[in-house]
């Protein structure tokens, strides 16, 4: 196993910043993500860890060994591409079994290799199969056991999934998930799809315009968000603004149009906020019912509902033009309208506070 150094990396294309002073601890046998919107840096900043990329500024080192002065063959990485990258001349033996050529193995051994690569991937069996007799999902596994095969000291992904269909995509991160914890082997893996990243990923960096916004568990990441960028990019939810109007012990008021919302956090009794909300930790009350101890109640009229079966999506008036939205589990939109006024509780501590500025 082994962990990566990242240590004020920057790399330059022109007058742009693709990546812009980053600095990353990752840890031996860690499935860790670079996530973030087109454009951010993170697959700049991958390809700077295989080679294909010159450094500007900044170190790359896999334990104590500095590899960023070392040509892409000698890093001792495996990279799958977003487009597989395999050679249409070759069968799938040959494809799993070029990098062990290009390091002369001996051939007893290559086929040893190959076949125990293979079978890791579960596609024992395709040795003589060609690329296009293969599906995407197929595809993808011959590119990861070519990067199997070769041992690497780390594993390098970037959005190997993207051109897969979506139920596909599910079953493929399992697998990649399930073969990394089994190796051991360490591994960076880059996407901009959120619910990919959370449910694969040890940790989690969130990029923007080069820089890190916020580097953390999945679960971190998404309940305690440290950015409104992050907080937004992470799925849905309501990012709202308004004026600290006191705090009763630990608990900021914050009014916002009609409505005062509680949270725990820092500010100054007239400071501006923003906070941020997820929709899913809005309850709704039914009529006569009470809110959890300790929890806000808000009392709103229904300005928009949408039902999609399971869940059910609303937005409650909460004034000034804003709207809280809410996504609640069996409930019927006719039920919502038939109640006028509509009661919804959340717990202050699920509230993330940002101070502007």
């Amino acid at each position: 196993m082994t962990a990566i150094t990242i240590d004020h990396v920057s790399r330059s294309f022109g007058t742009v910043r693709a990546v812009d002073d980053v600095s990353l601890e990752i840890r031996d046998g860690e499935f860790f993500t670079l996530l973030g919107p087109s454009g951010c840096g993170k697959t700049t900043l991958l390809r700077t860890i295989a080679g294909f990329a010159d450094l500007t500024a900044g170190q790359i080192r896999f334990g104590d060994r500095r590899i960023d002065t070392l040509p892409p063959h000698r890093r001792n990485t495996g990279m799958v591409f977003q487009n597989y990258a395999i050679f249409p001349n070759l069968t799938v033996g040959g494809n799993v079994a070029y990098g062990l050529k290009a390091r002369s193995v001996p051939d007893g051994q290559m086929r040893e290799r190959v076949s125990r690569a293979l079978k890791l991937v579960h596609l024992d069996g395709y040795t003589e199969r060609w690329p296009h007799q293969l599906s995407g999902g197929q595809l993808q596994r011959v590119a990861i056991a070519r990067c199997l095969v070769i041992e690497p000291e780390v594993l390098l992904l970037d959005e190997p999934l993207s051109n897969l269909d979506a139920k596909l995509r599910v079953e493929m991160r399992a697998e990649i998930r399930q073969l990394q914890q089994q190796l051991k082997i360490t591994a960076i893996y880059v996407t901009h799809d959120q619910e990919e990243a959370l449910a694969m990923s040890d940790r989690i960096a969130v990029m923007r315009s080069g820089r890190l916004e916020q580097v953390a568990s999945p679960q971190a990441i998404y309940r305690a968000p440290a950015t409104p960028f992050v907080a937004e990019f992470m799925g849905t939810t309501n990012l709202l603004s308004g004026t600290i109007a006191g705090r009763d012990g630990e608990t900021l008021r914050i009014q916002v149009g009609q409505q005062e919302f509680r949270a725990h956090g820092d500010g100054r009794q007239g400071e501006t906020v923003t906070f941020s909300l997820r929709p899913e930790t809005v309850r709704l009350l039914a009529p006569g019912e009470s809110a959890p101890a300790g929890w806000s109640v808000l009392h709103t009229d229904l300005a928009h509902v949408e039902f999609l079966g399971a869940i059910t999506r609303l937005d409650l008036a909460v004034g000034n033009g804003a709207t809280l939205r809410v996504a609640s589990l069996d409930v019927l939109p006719d039920e919502l309208k038939a109640r006028g006024r509509i009661s919804a509780a959340y717990d202050p501590r699920r509230v993330t506070v940002f101070r502007n500025g």
